[in-house]
């Protein structure tokens, strides 16, 4: 008789555990032990609960392949989730086999040894069995549908009750999600009546009547610098979308700027046509806006622009805007808005800059290339990749809730009758147009943020934290990767063999990417998109009430159309323009609700699941977490003193993975 002693441990978050059966078979090269119930039901495997068992079999089982856990109904159904089963044979060492799913209903699963293995790797035809079934129950479950054409494909579910439990919020995240929704918007509801439900503003200081108790520093202190140029410049290298600014080589046809507009702006001894070839300009251009189809709120039609914003990297000032045109075709009626022009109508061109700006740092920046395109990445790796495969382990700790934030996203931001669609500009058909836009432009280039400043030309711009911050993380992040790829891949013919790789690049090419011809190659080393790229989202969403708070610096929505007449602007001009008290409401009700620090985040780098049981790989996590902290420790140091300070890339703030 032999004797093998298991510990069975149970998840720590709300409602992990079980009151049904739990019963235990293994697996072995040499036959299976006998069908053992572990449990005494309502007494074992409470939440957090790490039990132990014996199991016995009436002769040795040799190498062990599987662990066979099953639930069965005792009085109420429950679900359980399993983290980890432990092993010791008689007279061996101690086996680790990862779990880390909910075992829902009259189930049975079928868990492996931890141990990351390619499809090569496995010379036992039951453990090349098992991987064929799991992937098949896996495709199965985790289904491609077209949400809208001309976007990503996502996960077939129309609400994020129809997910599988494995990608649900659990439940504190569930409950906190929505309670800070709630609160956010009876809070903001309790001002707007207090004040005066639907009307416009009076002054610009009539703001300050929602900016709430919730707000944090940079928030305030947006509030009160936001009308300096110093600051929009500022914003454009540092603020929620640093990704829009670019060198300018040449003044574009449809901007005719002369030197003459901008020489005020300059320092002294230079001009226009010298800071063009010192490479000292730079150009915002919100083409992809020109012609997209505008709300209606209310049955009263909302505004948009496209915008061209040259600015001037001046010695003393810093990066100052000096020339901004609010549509793309030049003409009588679309003036050249300029710093010595009136304050009002400087002030009423950069708030419509920084309303563009909301529209693509929205659906673009966040949606798109955030949200959408790591959808793709989820999908196709639960689809195709085995829990066993090294791949999905990398990437595993980075898919935890992204489908069903997704999911609430289409739901209720850019369904037809979302929040969008009741406050922005851009709701209805004019979101999808721009993501459209966007997707058929789409690069894996583009992702990549080393490649991406240099295309930009900004590689030379001063005071640029964001891409300071980021390329650390670049270099953290891909030395970690390539690190973990070596090794389980010692060729390219190696990922050539690994048939499971390739159906994941083909699923994520084809079915997810979808009418993409231009995506460029894929990687094998693209934690960066899921991670680091996406993870500066998050950490932008994090920071992004800062800037949105104070409604007047980025506007979801201009209620009259772009000025064409700069004498003409005044400050009731302004306040009809700007949002109304219900649209300001839900603006900074909804950009605190995505914006906030996540009370269950897990850092980059910070791993609770172990998917990874082999020393190796164990000591490659080690060294990439004291890199981390290396980068935290330097940033921290950088900002010492600072008034502003930059830590949104902090790798303590930047969460594992796409969660709000």
């Amino acid at each position: 008789m032999e004797i093998y002693t298991l510990t069975v441990a149970t998840g720590t978050s709300e409602y992990s555990g079980t009151n049904n059966y739990i019963f235990v078979t293994l697996v072995g090269e040499k036959g299976e032990s006998e069908r053992t119930l572990l449990d005494n039901p309502g007494l074992d495997f409470c939440r957090g609960a790490v039990d132990q068992y014996k199991v016995t079999s009436p002769s040795p089982l040799g190498s062990l392949l599987l662990v066979r856990l099953e639930k069965q109904r005792y009085w109420v159904e429950d679900n359980w989730f399993c983290r980890y089963v432990t092993v010791e044979p008689p007279g061996g060492h101690k086996m680790t086999f990862p779990c880390y799913r909910w075992l829902v209903g009259d189930v049975k699963v079928e868990i492996r040894e931890g141990t990351a293995k390619t499809l090569r790797e496995d010379s036992s035809s039951q453990l090349v069995a098992h991987r064929k079934r799991e992937l098949q129950d896996k495709q199965k479950t985790y289904r491609w549908v077209t949400w809208a054409p001309g976007i990503p494909r996502c996960i077939d579910a129309k609400t994020e009750a129809d997910l599988p439990q494995d990608v649900r919020f659990e439940n504190e995240k569930r409950s906190d999600f929505e309670h800070s929704l709630h609160y956010a918007l009876l809070e903001l509801s309790l001002k707007k009546l207090a004040i005066r439900f639907g009307k416009s503003w009076n002054d610009l200081d009539d703001f300050k009547r929602i900016f709430w108790k919730i707000s944090v520093f940079d928030s305030e202190y947006c509030m009160e610098h936001w009308k300096e140029d110093w600051f929009f410049g500022y914003q454009c290298l540092n603020g929620s979308n640093p990704r829009m600014i670019q060198r300018c080589k040449k003044i574009p046809e449809n901007f005719p700027v002369t030197s003459d507009m901008v020489q005020s702006s300059m320092a002294p001894r230079t001009n226009l046509d010298k800071e063009l070839k010192a490479g000292n300009i730079y150009l915002l251009d919100y083409a992809i806006m020109d012609g997209i189809p505008t709300n209606t709120i209310k049955g009263k039609p909302q505004y948009i622009a496209a915008p061209l914003c040259l600015l001037y990297q001046h010695p003393d000032e810093g990066l100052i805007p000096i020339a901004i045109q609010l549509e793309q075709t030049s003409g009588l009626d679309t003036p050249i808005f300029l710093p010595r022009d009136p304050p009002l109508a400087w002030l009423l061109a950069k708030m419509w800059v920084r309303h563009s700006e909301f529209q693509v740092f929205q659906l673009l920046s966040h949606l798109l290339r955030t949200h959408l395109v790591v959808e793709v990445f989820c999908v196709a790796t639960l689809r195709q990749l085995p829990a066993v495969h090294p791949i999905y382990k990398l990437l595993a700790p980075h898919l935890r809730y992204t489908l069903e934030i997704n999911c609430r996203g289409r739901t209720q931001l850019i369904s037809a009758d979302g929040i969008f669609k009741r406050v922005v500009s851009t709701g209805g058909d004019g979101l999808l147009v721009l993501a459209q836009r966007e997707y058929k432009v789409l690069t894996y280039r583009s992702l990549q943020p080393c490649i991406d400043f240099a295309d930009r030309g900004v590689s030379q711009l001063p005071n640029y934290f964001y891409r300071q911050h980021s390329l650390m993380l670049w270099e953290a992040i891909h030395s970690f990767v390539s690190g973990m790829i070596n090794l389980y891949y010692q060729s390219d013919h190696d990922v050539q063999e690994d048939l499971e790789l390739q159906a994941w690049i083909r699923d994520i090419s084809q079915e997810g990417f979808t009418e993409l011809p231009n995506f460029g190659e894929l990687h094998i080393p693209c934690i960066f998109i899921h991670n680091t790229d996406k993870a500066f989202m998050q950490s932008f969403k994090v920071f992004k009430f800062d800037w949105c708070a104070w409604v007047p610096n980025t506007p979801c929505t201009m209620r009259q159309p772009p000025p064409t007449d700069k004498d003409a602007v005044t400050m009731e001009m302004i306040m009809a323009t700007l949002p109304d008290v219900s649209q300001s409401c839900v603006q900074m009700a909804i950009t605190w609700h995505l914006g906030r620090a996540q009370p269950d985040a897990i850092p980059l780098g910070q791993y609770m699941e172990e998917h990874f049981t082999e020393s190796r790989a164990v000591e490659l996590i080690d060294r990439f977490r004291t890199e981390l902290k290396e980068i935290e420790d330097h940033i921290l140091s950088q900002n010492e003193g600072l008034e502003l300070q930059y830590l949104f890339l902090l790798p303590s703030r930047i969460e594992n993975s796409i969660t709000i």
